[in-house]
Order: structure tokens, then C-alpha cells, then sequence
């Protein structure tokens, strides 16, 4: 794993919110830490309320991660624009991510209960 990137596995619950509702809720998020961001936390796939994601064409790439691909969140009221992500098939040194989801947290709110 790259030196400046930590995974692990949290010991809380955690939500994440989006237009009013719960669309996000564990106690099996892994929380990455990479160099001076904030911690990021990703949360498994079948934790989170899929019917409301849809499949966006914006993709980025990471260096340390992989390529991520991104969904959008249908809520009652707008749709949040790329407010998801995942790496699909992540780098080997960041294996632990496959299957997970991450919330862009400028459109989601994401907390520990």
C-alpha cells in the first residue's frame, strides 16, 4: 500500500443522509486515511440503498487507488451529481475498498452515530 495511505476498519455505526432520508447506514465502514485529506469513510455496497444511485459516465483516477467511477443520488427534490463513488477494481495495495462506496461529503452529510 502506498506509504501515505492507512485503511481500517471502524468500530461505530455510520449514516450517511441525503435529501432528508437515511440512504446509508453501518457498523462495517472501513475509514482510508491519505496523507493530509480528510478521512474518508466507505461504506459496503450492500449497506447502502442502492435505488437511489444511477450510474454517472464521470470517472477519475487515482494513482494510489485506481480509476473510480461515480453514481448520482435520485432524492425526492434534485439529484446530487457524481455525490458517489468506487473503485471497481481498486490497486491490489487498496484491495480492502472493492465492494465499497464513498459519499462526497460537500452534498452528503456522512456521521458516526
Amino acid at each position: 500500500m502506498a506509504d501515505h495511505i492507512r485503511i481500517r476498519k471502524s468500530d461505530g455505526k455510520w449514516c450517511a443522509r441525503a435529501g432528508g432520508g437515511i440512504i446509508a447506514e453501518t457498523t462495517g465502514a472501513l475509514i482510508l486515511s491519505e496523507g493530509d485529506f480528510p478521512d474518508v469513510v466507505y461504506f459496503p455496497r450492500g449497506d447502502v440503498a442502492m435505488a437511489f444511485m444511477d450510474a454517472s459516465d464521470h470517472k477519475t483516477t487515482c494513482p494510489h487507488k485506481g480509476e473510480a467511477s461515480y453514481m448520482s443520488i435520485d432524492t425526492k427534490s434534485t439529484v446530487l451529481e457524481n455525490a458517489v463513488w468506487s473503485y471497481e477494481d481498486p490497486i491490489a495495495e487498496v484491495k480492502q475498498i472493492k465492494g465499497y462506496l464513498a459519499f462526497d461529503t460537500l452534498q452528503v452529510t456522512v456521521e458516526e452515530l
